[in-house]
Parts: structure tokens; C-alpha cells; sequence
């Protein structure tokens, strides 16, 4: 919110609201959106913990802004990025060109566990492998953006970015019809569009779209329902497909009925037990014979992780560079990749000023961020890199930036990143914002919902200024932190 000149231009009304509520008026406002988002249901599951997994995501109440400049600039990246890596999906399972021309190691890509073998020389409807993609950006000053890493199989979280919007309209109208901010409510109208755009072309009728689900006891098993019925259309499990003659049927109590595309919330390996693991009980067996024969669209395609490994991250400007000719818009982190020997050198040497990461990890599990590690904790790390140093990567410990925070204490800066989601059918879209996801821990760089992160609604405005002056004559609050 502030820069060293001051308070940043977007920003300028929501300083002024914070300042004149009541810190009494702000907790209500909180607790109500706790109720709020209980009713709803709107949970996440945490495996590994004794009790009940699930959890209610904590939701602040105060908005991170970002202004249309600097969302174009963004905007213009993600889209570049995503060209990108669709292009390296369909080079590496098609004629492998960037491998042969040693922009990218071949031992990398095909001795990857990410990399499906059974995806080689499969040419997915329309030309997409990843149609759903979310982008994790970091900022470190004012103008400084950074692709912390790339999701690129089946990425979570715009159920929540569309459920925090509602809630800012129904706690805050006033604070929101103050500000132009760019709607995010098309996001199911446009996932479903971009779907539709990549079924297999068939005579008769519109394409039959389904989210496939493992079920209730998924993490994100509120999102799949939640998206499913904003799309209407059907949630279905394994058990609720078949495949006959090479063609997805769904049942239904009228009867069989012809599947086009299968938006899809299952890990490859639990996708067809007749390709991948044979003891999935959550596929669809003979669902890639279908695939392959072209008549029905998985979205996203199985293989796609290729291209969101965190040892392939590094190598996505060059990817850039490559497929399109042209230089990257949106910078990616400094990466060490433990596998060379001098990069492993120089990370084993700099443990305390590093954040480690398995290189196949997500949800901010397997993690060490050197500077608030102890040392048992470098140590450990320090062993597990000698032994297998291909699992593990090592980035520089980013100043992020901090967006102003509801907490127990009142109002504190706390860490922020953002995952917009980009869309691929016929063409790119991308709705205005993302899910701005907030470490609620002072001083914590981890904004995981599973490491205890939170959430906040993320506006881009029309406008970097308010459509009308702020009310006055209420009290001025100093509890306002900084």
C-alpha cells in the first residue's frame, strides 16, 4: 500500500476507508465473513493431520489492489507465457525440437516422471495441453513482478477468488461501488466456453462437457461442485463413465449419453487404470484409447506437468525465446538446480540465505527457507540434497511485498502472492485479478492455504481513482499499523 514516497495511487481510498473505521466496525465485518464462508461450506482439506482434515480458509477483508497498468503489463506476460508453454507440451510429446537443439536437457524432459510416455505423438483437440493454467507471481517492489512458478495440470483456487468477490460486495457495497474494479464473475461462463472450443468435432447437437471429480474426500473437492454447478454442468466420478467403441458415455437415468470433454481433477496416474496405476479405483478405464482416438478432449491433457516441474521452471524464457522469438516479459526467479554439481556447491554453502524446495513439491511441503530454518534444520537439508540432489531446488529468499492484513493485533503488513488464472481454447483469456493468497503468520513467507495462508479478493481497477469522495464523520482509528 505504501512506497517510500507515500501511499500508492491505487490505493489512496482504501487508506483513507481504513482510517476512518472503527477497529470495533472491522471486526464484525470479519467475523460475519467467517459465518459467511462456514454456511457456504467453503473448506480445504489438510491431509496428514490427526482429527478433522477440513478447514475453513481464512478470508481478510481488506483487498489487495492492483491498477489497470500495471494488469496489462501482467496481462501481456501471462499470455506470452502460456503460448510458451503449450508450445514446449506439444514439441516435447511431438517432434522434440528444443531437445535436439540443447535449450533444454533431454534427460531432463524424458527421464522426468512428469513426462507421459503414453502422451507421445498425441495430437489433443485443438492443439491445447494446458487449458487451465495458474501463474504464482511474486512482487518485490513497485514495479518488480516475478513468476515464483507455473501450474500447469489441474491448478486450484478460483472457487475462492469468485467466493471472496462475493463476499467484498456483501460486506463492503459502499467501499466497492467507490472503486471501478474489473468483474470476475465470467470466469465459469469462460472456463466453459474454452472447453466447448476444444471437443472433437462431431455432427449434432452442443458438446457434452463434465468435471471429473476423485470425490468428496479431495482437497478441492468443494471447487470441483462449486465450478460444476456454475458451469451446469454434470460433477461426475469414475463410476459414472464408461467406454464403449473407443467413445465416453456418461450415465444417466434416461441413459447413455455421449461425453465430449472431461474437465478433469484428477492426477494422471489415477486417470485410466488400463494406462497408468492399474489399482485406481477413481478412473475411467479405456479413457486414453478414447483420448488417442480423438473422441473426447481431457482438459487438462495428461502430461502436462512436464511443463510445471520445478527443475523445467528455469528453463521457460528460453522457451520463450525458442517457440515464439521473442523476448520474456515476466522474469522468472533465480533457480540453482541441486542436480550440478556447482550449483549444488554453491546451495550447500548457502543454506541460510536460500529457500530449498523438492522439485516435484506443492502445497509448501518439503520446504526450507534458510534465513528462519535452525540449523538441525539446514543440517537435515543439508544431508537430503547430498543424497538426492535431483529432488531438490534452491531459490534466493525474495523481499516480497506485503499488502495491509486483518489480523488478531488489528491492521499488519503481511506477504502476498497472486495466481491468475489464464484460460486456452480457440484463444487466451484471462479474467482481471486472481487469487491473492496471504501468509496471516508475521514474518512468514509461506502463503500456502495448507501451511495456515489465508486469502484476500483482488481488485483491478478500471480506475486508479475512487468514482467519489469517502464518507466522512466517522471517527479516526490509530490503530492502523504503520
Amino acid at each position: 500500500m505504501h512506497t517510500k514516497d507515500g501511499v500508492r495511487p491505487a490505493y489512496a481510498e482504501i487508506e483513507r476507508w481504513l482510517r476512518a473505521t472503527l477497529r470495533e466496525e472491522l471486526d464484525r465485518k470479519r467475523h460475519v465473513a467467517e459465518l459467511l464462508f462456514r454456511r457456504i461450506g467453503i473448506t480445504f482439506a489438510v491431509y496428514g493431520e490427526g482429527g478433522d482434515p477440513e478447514r475453513l480458509i481464512p478470508f481478510d477483508i481488506i483487498p489487495r489492489i492492483i491498477a489497470r497498468s500495471e494488469w496489462e503489463r501482467l496481462s501481456a506476460g501471462l499470455r506470452q507465457r502460456v503460448r510458451a508453454l503449450n508450445a514446449f507440451l506439444a514439441d516435447v510429446y511431438g517432434k522434440q525440437e528444443i531437445l535436439r537443439a540443447g535449450k533444454v536437457p533431454t534427460a531432463l524432459v524424458l527421464e522426468n516422471e512428469g513426462y507421459r510416455q503414453e502422451m507421445a505423438g498425441i495430437a489433443p483437440p485443438g492443439g491445447v495441453y494446458t487449458h487451465v493454467a495458474g501463474i504464482d507471481m511474486v512482487r518485490t517492489a513497485p514495479d518488480e513482478f516475478y513468476v515464483l512458478e507455473d501450474n500447469c495440470r489441474t491448478p486450484s483456487g478460483v472457487s475462492y477468488m469468485l467466493e471472496n468477490r462475493e463476499a467484498m460486495l456483501r460486506l463492503f457495497p459502499r467501499l466497492c461501488a467507490r472503486h471501478k474494479v474489473a468483474p470476475v464473475g465470467r470466469y465459469p461462463e469462460e472456463l466453459l466456453e474454452t472447453l466447448k472450443a476444444v471437443a472433437p468435432a462431431r455432427a449434432g447437437g452442443a458438446p457434452c462437457v463434465v468435471l471429473l471429480t476423485p470425490g468428496p474426500y479431495n482437497s478441492a473437492y468443494y471447487e470441483h461442485c462449486f465450478l460444476a454447478d456454475e458451469m451446469g454442468v454434470e460433477v461426475v466420478e469414475g463410476a459414472d463413465l464408461f467406454v464403449q467403441d473407443l467413445v465416453v458415455y456418461m450415465r444417466t437415468t434416461a441413459g447413455p449419453r455421449r461425453v465430449d470433454v472431461i474437465y478433469r481433477r484428477i492426477d494422471d496416474e489415477y486417470l485410466d487404470p488400463q494406462a497408468f496405476r492399474p489399482d485406481s479405483l477413481v478412473g475411467v478405464p479405456g479413457l486414453m484409447a478414447a483420448y488417442r482416438a480423438g473422441n473426447v478432449a481431457l482438459a487438462n491433457a495428461p502430461g502436462a506437468g512436464i511443463a510445471d516441474d520445478k527443475a523445467i521452471y528455469p528453463y521457460v524464457p528460453e522457451m520463450i525465446r525458442f517457440y515464439l522469438g521473442e523476448a520474456p516479459l515476466l522474469a522468472n526467479v533465480p533457480t540453482f538446480l541441486c542436480e550440478r554439481e556447482e550449483d549444488r556447491k554453491y546451495v550447500l554453502s548457502h543454506l541460510d540465505t536460500l529457500v530449498v524446495k523438492l522439485a516435484k513439491g506443492s502445497g509448501g511441503y518439503g520446504m526450507l527457507i534458510g534465513p528462519h530454518a535452525t540449523l538441525a534444520q539446514r543440517q537435515e537439508f543439508h544431508a537430503r540434497i547430498l543424497a538426492k540432489p535431483g529432488d531438490y531446488i534452491a531459490q534466493p529468499t525474495l523481499a516480497l511485498s506485503t499488502c495491509p492484513t486483518m489480523v488478531e493485533q488489528g491492521i499488519a503488513p503481511r506477504h502476498v502472492d497472486l495466481r491468475p488464472f489464464i484460460l486456452s481454447g480457440r484463444e487466451i483469456r484471462i479474467i482481471p485479478g486472481g487469487l491473492t493468497r496471504v501468509a496471516l503468520r508475521e514474518g512468514s513467507l509461506v502463503v500456502n492455504s495448507s501451511q495456515g495462508g489465508g486469502t484476500k479478493d483482488t481488485w483491478i481497477l478500471e480506475d486508479e481513482a475512487p468514482t467519489e469522495a469517502p464518507s466522512q464523520g466517522q471517527s479516526q482509528s490509530r490503530w492502523v499499523a504503520g
